[in-house]
């Protein structure tokens, strides 16, 4: 949305206050994002009441979800956005300045292709950039909604994907982050088959890229060429971040997870053994619908056992018009609150044991910024560390100055509960 908007000459400012429009994209996945999408529309449409903006127009998840009752409740937003409708947002911005009111709702189906990325006005930093491979998702986990937002799943084709991301890599981008709704089912609707592994070769030969970070695994379609092709790569990191949101057979099947713990475990085996130095993140979900204290501590007793180097547990979200709403059994949000809080207190010691184990090693890491009012300490992050979600490292660097986007050899001198404390080494 934003390439659009500023090839249409429109020119993107970080205060709102004194702005001709404003745009809030949202998230509806959850009851949380919800709430934070809706306080920052309430926020904005404060401004618009002050004369401090001149319009309201609000796009992506929250708005294709709720349509027409998001302007019921809130009339003073000027536009809405679907998710699929985001090339137009540029003639519905012309619209709003030309004080053409009548249309106020763009929507469009979801598509039976990918909608191209390429041509994007980035607001990550400059040395990394997320690369969506697909769109919508064919999975129909009963608590999720996101196929009902964003459509049935279609995949990008590989020559489109390796254009983009030399073009991502020609402004800079050195890390690039793949993501989808579901990863590993890339290329099925476009192939007949999976094709993440020939995917990665392509991209694997874009120069300028120097990592390649995996996300939103879902635990099939894996097989044994998708492993050695990541294993053998110089650039795909030994890094899958794979969602498996339980470990109970009963609560996987009332998940419609479609795959069993001893699928998983085993899948887990054949991971670690292929893929040498492999940081696995995963997440789960406490408190679904009829879990029981033997479904949770057979979870916890998982997580005990695999020792992930990174885990997030959310407590279960109860969404609209999802089969899981109307399953019997729901648990009070105390109980779901506690279970989380005993699974996070459980993997906050396995990852400092984790990071104590990194102590005394030389690892390669990239640079995201300085830290503030101190000379020559930055916040990198290592090959195990994604963006916003992991941890960082705290580097000190070497007599002459680093860089933001550098990727230095850093020798770990102490560790904390989530973040490593380095000195940098050597700069590559």
């Amino acid at each position: 949305m934003l390439g659009r908007l500023q090839l249409d000459g429109y020119q993107l400012v970080d205060d709102p206050q004194g702005t001709d429009f404003v745009i809030v994209n949202t998230c509806g996945f959850i009851e949380q994002a919800r709430h934070e999408s809706f306080s920052a529309i309430d926020e904005m449409l404060e401004l618009k009441r002050r004369g401090e903006t001149g319009g309201v127009i609000v796009a992506g998840c929250l708005a294709e979800r709720q349509k027409e009752q998001l302007l019921e409740s809130r009339p003073q937003i000027d536009s809405l956005v679907g998710v699929f409708a985001r090339d137009e947002v540029a003639r519905v911005a012309d619209r709003l300045m030309g004080n053409l009111r009548e249309q106020r709702t763009v929507f469009s189906p979801a598509p039976v292709q990918a909608l191209s990325d390429r041509q994007r006005f980035r607001i990550t930093p400059r040395h990394f950039a997320y690369l969506k491979i697909s769109e919508g998702c064919d999975r129909l986990c009963t608590f999720c909604a996101i196929p009902r937002m964003r459509g049935k799943h279609v995949s990008k084709p590989i020559e489109e994907i390796g254009r983009e991301a030399a073009e991502l890599a020609a402004d800079g981008v050195r890390e690039l982050l793949i993501v989808a709704q579901d990863t590993t089912y890339y290329g099925l609707d476009l192939y007949g088959r999976p094709r993440l592994a020939d995917l990665l070769e392509v991209l694997e030969a874009v120069d300028g890229i120097d990592w390649i970070r995996l996300m939103y695994f879902y635990p099939m379609y894996i097989d044994d060429a998708l492993i050695r092709r990541i294993a053998s790569s110089r650039k795909v990191l030994p890094y899958l971040d794979m969602p498996l949101q339980h470990a109970s057979d009963s609560m996987l099947k009332r998940m419609a997870r479609r795959v069993r713990r001893d699928e998983t475990e085993s899948l887990l085996d054949r991971l670690r053994a292929g893929i040498p130095d492999l940081v696995l993140r995963t997440t789960f979900i406490t408190g679904f619908p009829g879990e029981t204290q033997d479904d949770f501590e057979r979870l916890r007793e998982f997580i005990q056992k695999q020792r992930f180097q990174r885990v997030g547990v959310f407590t279960y979200s109860r969404e609209p018009e999802t089969p899981a709403d109307r399953l019997p059994d729901h648990l009070p949000e105390e109980v779901k609150q506690q279970r989380r809080d005993e699974l996070m207190a459980l993997q906050q010691a396995i990852s400092m044991e984790y990071n104590e184990a990194q102590v005394g090693k030389r690892m390669p890491v990239i640079i995201d910024q300085q830290v503030e009012h101190e000379d020559n300490v930055w916040i990198a992050r290592s090959r195990a560390d994604a963006p916003d979600i992991d941890g960082v490292v705290y580097l000190s660097g070497l007599e002459q100055p680093l860089a933001t986007g550098q990727i230095v050899t850093a020798e770990i001198v102490a560790a904390q509960q989530y973040d490593l404390v380095g000195a940098a080494v050597s700069s590559n």
